[in-house]
């Protein structure tokens, strides 16, 4: 997303005080410099230890070189003016570069101690766009690793390399994102998930890396007079400590930025007209920098004497540890239209032949969606804004055995119900008129002690209304029988029908329980909490499973974009903490910013013969499109739970 000039302007403002303070504090620095000249031409260089031993890289516009001291092990010919590095074990590092002629990636894998020390392993022609830049991330809590493709007009490809410690044959396309249309550099921080692009002269900022993620951005440093960037950003680099160096290439000049932007000191680099490649190799308490040109002048040798900084934020890195992964085996057409309209699943299940099966969805924008067991849209019922939706079974209508839908209509906050056939078929069956006032989330509950039908429907003011269906053959009706209250804002909903219980989550609090029969007390317990770490607000959609005699409560914390799954009787103990990520097979991408969720443990047919997970995906990717639904196979989750 692309800022417009007033919002960057804002930004800047809100910068400027803190950043131009910074830059008067630069004597305070305590950072020692020395500059010297290697006896080496190259428009990138850089030195690696592999091993315990050390060796070089460089590139000229005609070739790249790996040396180990005076002796050279191997050669490529090419223009590849752009490099990346990524250990990948001890004694081996995956090497990325862009051949400017042809706007190709080559990657490689560099074990200097293998017959073939540098060894291709994929090229390929970037048609999307003209790449200016390429950096790697490597996501431990996600275990993915990827390489973002730094297009100088506006845009970047993330390209999927590994996931779950498996190679892809091909890399993948898995995000492709709106950057500054003069972007020049970009490096990622792998503790934070942070990606860093530099916009030529005018900023830095900071993305999110990880590929399900928002795309918002943050400002790091601006151009003079407001911040301290005064030439075009040609590199980034990260070290270690989560600070950042700058090449600026014209006078040539590097900056030390804090992680929160502020000016640490500022490197000359006197000798060369124009600098365009910046490489560090990290010691102790010092970093070496290596500066080159793109005409292959000699290389300048900077050394960084760092002051004493703390310790990466332990919580920073906990929070990166590796979460378990499943993946989607199927999903829906995508909404017609873009932005937040996808919001609730549920299922209804043929009763004789599974595989025809329909998954019910509400558009928030227009009405409910119905989808076969293929991803198909069969249905469209544009009854107005629905919410949430639930299935259950066995009420006639029209004189005819039917099964029952029922939906949150925010145009008139009613209760919208649908007849389902059984030959799949659904059919606008009326509304309940509620006295409530902002209409959200909803469940229905049938009770096994009365036989009776109920509907669980939630307002943000914390009400919580219990209404009871009835059938007189021809047409539904609904009567207020309860009332219930948590105190804040409350959204989806669970009910236990074997149990007599409801699950209610209050979004930025807790889940709560009630019991659920008509005549139960009104007294609800808070069971679980918010702790913003697992557990993360908004707690959104919440779903229930039985399996081998255990119940089990699944719900979505889509404050990170992952899934919990706790037991669903005292103590509620967490049993698994899961992401839906991608697919790359089947090239189906992650969910995340999951609103509701479905679970059933009922056959749907070839592929889910266990049944399936049903959540909305919020960012909808692999392409860009609007919102849908990913399928989990049942069985990858019990897999996880054992």
């Amino acid at each position: 997303m692309q800022f417009s000039n007033k919002v960057f302007s804002q930004n800047v403002l809100c910068l400027a005080a803190g950043l131009m303070l910074a830059g008067c504090q630069l004597g305070q620095a305590g950072l020692a410099e020395q500059a010297s000249q290697l006896e080496i031409n190259a428009s990138h260089y850089t030195e690696i230890q592999l091993a315990g031993q050390q060796y070089q890289l460089a590139t000229t516009p005609s070739q790249l070189q790996v040396f180990a001291g005076t002796a050279q092990l191997a050669t490529v010919t090419g223009n590849f003016s752009r490099l990346a590095l990524q250990p990948v074990n001890e004694q081996t590092l995956l090497l990325a570069a862009m051949d400017a002629d042809s706007n190709s990636l080559y990657l490689w894998r560099l074990s200097p101690l293998a017959s073939e020390p540098l060894q291709l392993v994929h090229q390929q022609l970037i048609s999307s766009r003209v790449v200016d830049d390429l950096c790697f991330y490597q996501s431990s809590e996600n275990q993915q690793l990827s390489l973002f493709l730094l297009g100088g007009r506006g845009g970047a490809d993330q390209l999927l390399l590994q996931q779950q410690q498996q190679w892809l044959a091909e890399p993948l396309v898995i995000r492709e994102l709106n950057v500054p249309y003069d972007s020049t550099a970009c490096t990622t921080d792998p503790v934070t998930g942070a990606l860093y692009i530099a916009e030529a002269d005018r900023a830095i900022w900071r993305y999110q890396a990880e590929p399900e993620a928002d795309e918002g951005r943050s400002l790091v440093q601006v151009n003079a007079p407001f911040g301290q960037l005064q030439g075009e950003v040609k590199a980034l680099q990260l070290l270690a400590d989560g600070s950042l160096l700058v090449l600026e290439e014209q006078p040539g000049r590097v900056l030390h930025l804090s992680d929160s932007g502020q000016l640490l000191t500022t490197l000359p680099v006197p000798v060369l007209a124009e600098a365009s490649g910046l490489a560090v190799n990290i010691q102790a308490d010092s970093a070496t920098l290596f500066v080159s040109s793109e005409d292959a002048g000699p290389v300048q040798q900077l050394l960084l004497t760092l002051p004493a900084a703390p310790a990466r934020n332990s919580r920073a890195r906990n929070s990166r540890a590796p979460i378990a992964q499943v993946m989607p085996t199927l999903q829906t057409e995508a909404a017609s239209q873009r932005g937040d309209v996808i919001d609730d699943p549920a299922m209804w299940h043929h009763p004789s032949q599974p595989e025809l099966s329909l998954i019910l969805a509400t558009d928030k924008r227009a009405g409910l969606d119905v989808y076969n067991m293929q991803g198909q849209r069969l249905q469209q019922l544009s009854v107005g804004r629905l919410n949430n939706v639930d299935v259950r079974y066995n009420l006639p209508w029209q004189g005819l055995p039917h099964d029952i839908a029922v939906a949150s209509l925010r145009d008139d906050n009613s209760l919208q119900l649908f007849a389902i056939a059984r030959d799949g078929v659904l059919h606008n069956a009326g509304k309940v008129a509620t006295a409530m006032t902002e209409i959200y989330g909803l469940c229905l509950y049938h009770s096994e002690t009365s036989g009776q039908h109920y509907v669980f429907v939630n307002d943000k003011s914390g009400l919580i209304e219990q209404y009871q269906l009835s059938s007189d053959g021809r047409r539904w009706q609904g009567e207020l029988v309860r009332s219930l209250q948590v105190p804040g804002q409350p959204e989806g909903c669970v009910a236990d029908d074997k149990r007599g219980i409801l699950f209610v989550g209050e979004e930025d609090q807790a889940i709560w329980r009630f019991a659920a029969e008509a005549d139960a007390a009104a007294m609800g317990e808070a069971i679980l909490q918010v702790d913003g770490e697992r557990l993360v607000d908004d707690i959104e959609g919440l779903a229930l499973a039985e399996h081998s005699g255990s119940s089990y409560l699944v719900v979505s914390s889509q404050g990170n974009d992952s899934y919990l799954i706790y037991d669903a009787a005292p103590p509620y103990a967490e049993r698994l903490r899961f992401r839906v990520t991608t697919n790359p097979k089947l090239q189906i991408d992650g969910a995340s910013e999951t609103d509701g969720l479905e679970l059933t443990t009922r056959s749907l047919g070839p592929g889910f013969e266990q049944g399936a997970l049903i959540v909305q995906d919020g960012r909808n990717r692999m392409p860009e499109q609007g919102q849908n639904l990913k399928l989990v196979p049942w069985q990858s989750l019990l897999q996880q739970l054992k």
